[in-house]
């Protein structure tokens, strides 16, 4: 599955686009001025985002890799 495919199947499930949970994610002091702190391990970002929004393990890295600035 292509990247976007993963994004959109996200955006559709949640309503969320990447920018939407990288807001939330500020919320939740997983990033600081759009910025993943470097304290903030994947697993914690990915455990958030299967308990609160239920995606699966692919999709939550796919938001991991929004945050870490490697995909836009």
């Amino acid at each position: 599955m292509f990247f976007q495919a993963y994004i959109d199947n996200i955006q559709e499930k949640t309503g969320k686009t990447p920018d939407d949970f990288k807001k939330l994610a500020e919320e939740k002091v997983f990033l600081s001025n759009g910025n993943l702190l470097p304290e903030i391990k994947a697993s914690e970002i990915t455990n958030w985002l299967k308990e609160e929004f239920e995606l699966g393990h692919g999709h939550a890295m796919a938001i991991y890799a929004t945050f870490k600035g490697k995909i836009e």
